[in-house]
């Protein structure tokens, strides 16, 4: 497998296993119309994106955090611009990690509970071993199939899964 060590956003969140990089990757249709719906709050229980009243099917794009393809809410994070204001390559870098922008600002709760998770395990194993790990951790455990961060339950067998 090749490493895309340019996948690793600052917050530490990996790109490559996000489910709007891999539906624009993979230019599935069906997932960004499914992804318009939850970040708009269409399914029960789900938060709303900030920002994604008029999010479209053509806003479900993005090329990676550091690319210059950015998904639209990723281009005004808060973690980015900190990262970027004390020139960091991310938080495992920063003293203050964990902070105000990760424990309390950060709007996805799937999202924060990765970073809280990641970034420690980022500074323990390095950048490399980190996105092998982190590629390896999103394969449904009774099929196999690859599966994206925050799912539920595995669209080819589905299994209900919590791998976050």
């Amino acid at each position: 497998m090749k490493v895309d060590e340019a996948l690793l956003g600052p917050c530490g969140l990996y790109c490559g296993v996000c489910a709007i990089y891999i539906a624009h990757r993979d230019n599935n249709l069906k997932l960004k119309e499914r992804l318009v719906i939850l970040y708009k709050g269409g399914i029960p229980g789900k938060g709303v994106l900030p920002g994604s009243e008029d999010l479209t099917v053509e806003d479900i794009r993005c090329d990676g955090c550091l690319s210059d393809d950015v998904f639209i809410y990723c281009r005004r994070c808060d973690i980015k611009s900190c990262t970027e204001e004390k020139g960091l390559a991310g938080c495992h870098q920063c003293g203050e990690f964990p902070c105000r922008s990760v424990t309390e600002d950060f709007p996805m709760a799937v999202g924060k509970k990765v970073i809280l998770r990641a970034v420690p395990h980022l500074r323990k194993v390095g950048r490399e071993r980190f996105i092998v790990d982190e590629e390896a951790r999103y394969i449904c455990p009774e099929c196999g199939n690859r599966v994206f961060r925050g799912a539920m339950k595995c669209n080819r067998c589905k299994i209900a899964l919590d791998l976050d």
